[in-house]
């Protein structure tokens, strides 16, 4: 059996070395890997590395690094790790991988730029570490996530699941409107709430029960309507909206504030036994107005506090509204965006539909006027502005 000295020594000589000066002009055009344990790396890196700890690597490199023609530097502590590392990738297809002498440890003594990256402490790690397995997200991932803010539109029956999920996930700020109180009508589906809250604002009971269950999540609450006359202000700052709402006047005014200040719309709908989702982001895909440019009369369009909808359904929905959220504060995956996704419980089938941007758009077309912010409560039947449903 070779010797670990030897098994380096045959790595070596199938990769190509190269000295920390040769490095150092490369900043910010080479992939820098750092394929060192997660402690060695809290302690400091080169700046703008990807960490892949050598015991993960042909498990997550491809995920962190999906170009396999990248010009790949990698470094460990002292580079006997790195010229492995190179090696594997090398017989994993990547073409331009090269191993840094001395590793992270000559590079610091010779007093060559590197930084202290940002880390989740401990217990986080523990929290997410489902999480930090994809290599999607990563530690790098869950700390975006921790500095994302999405606001959620109605603390109900799509509200409920989305929130659960986003603050299980860690999106470290939650906004959530809705000027309702806690029902026992409500229970059946708007799981954020419980008997012992009946009564109760439903923004205080929901965040109860999201802070209970991460406290690295700030929960925001707004009691109040949402209109023309704060809907600016309230949705300033937010990286995504997940509109939970039930009626076409909110979702014509939200639509219009989301294409005013760019910010993307995770749209979810029910009805009895049937829901729909897709992601309207602003002069990416279509808008709501593309889908719906006119609402229909409101004979046709009844709430589900009078057709009913089935309790699980909202649940459904709300999570896949969850996911296509995390998608795209993530920038990961093939959001609903230019695609409507609906669901029939009763058949158990999803299918999807393109959904295009139209031209003539009236909010987000070549043509359309300047987007002015106002109410919509005569385009159906009367509602509350953001009742969730």
């Amino acid at each position: 059996m070779a010797s670990t000295r030897e098994l380096l020594k045959e790595a070596k000589s199938a990769i190509r070395e190269v000295q920390p000066d040769e490095v150092e002009p490369r900043l910010g055009q080479a992939v820098l890997l750092d394929v060192r344990e997660a402690d060695e790396y809290e302690q400091g890196a080169l700046p703008g590395a990807v960490h892949v700890p050598r015991g993960f690597l042909e498990f997550q490199v491809e995920g962190r690094i999906p170009d396999k023609s990248s010009p790949i530097v990698a470094y460990c502590a002292g580079g006997s790790r790195s010229a492995f590392a190179a090696r594997t990738l090398a017989e994993m297809g990547y073409t331009d991988v090269v191993s840094l002498v001395g590793g992270f440890n000559r590079w610091k003594d010779e007093g060559r730029p590197w930084k202290s990256p940002r880390t989740l402490t401990p217990e986080q790690r523990n929290r997410y570490q489902r999480h930090l397995l994809l290599p999607e997200v990563g530690v790098e991932g869950q700390l975006k996530l921790l500095d994302s803010k999405v606001l959620l539109l109605g603390a109900g029956g799509l509200g409920s699941p989305a929130a659960l999920y986003l603050a299980a996930a860690g999106v470290g700020t939650l906004g959530i409107i809705d000027m309702d109180v806690v029902d026992a009508s409500n229970l059946q589906r708007q799981i954020l709430h419980n008997m012992e809250r009946l009564g109760e604002r439903k923004v205080d009971s929901a965040k109860k029960t999201l802070s209970a269950l991460n406290p690295d999540v700030d929960v925001v609450t707004y009691d109040v309507r949402l209109g023309a006359d704060n809907i600016l202000d309230i949705i300033d700052g937010y990286d995504v909206i997940v509109d939970g709402t039930d009626n076409f006047p909110t979702r014509y005014l939200v639509n219009d504030a989301s294409l005013l200040k760019r910010i993307p719309v995770i749209h979810g709908s029910i009805f009895r036994f049937e829901g729909q989702a897709t992601v309207f982001a602003p002069y990416e895909g279509p808008c709501y107005r593309c889908l719906i440019p006119e609402p229909p009369p409101a004979e046709l369009a009844p709430s589900c506090s009078e057709a009913g909808v089935l309790g699980v359904l909202p649940g459904i929905i709300g999570s896949i509204q969850a996911v296509e959220a995390i998608k795209v504060l993530l920038g990961i995956g093939d959001p609903l965006i230019g695609r409507l996704l609906a669901y029939d419980s009763l058949e158990e089938s999803f299918r999807t539909f393109k959904v295009r941007r139209d031209p003539e758009c009236a909010a987000c077309g070549e043509n359309a006027a300047p987007i002015v912010i106002a109410e919509y409560d005569d385009l159906c039947m009367p509602h509350a502005i953001a009742a969730p449903v």
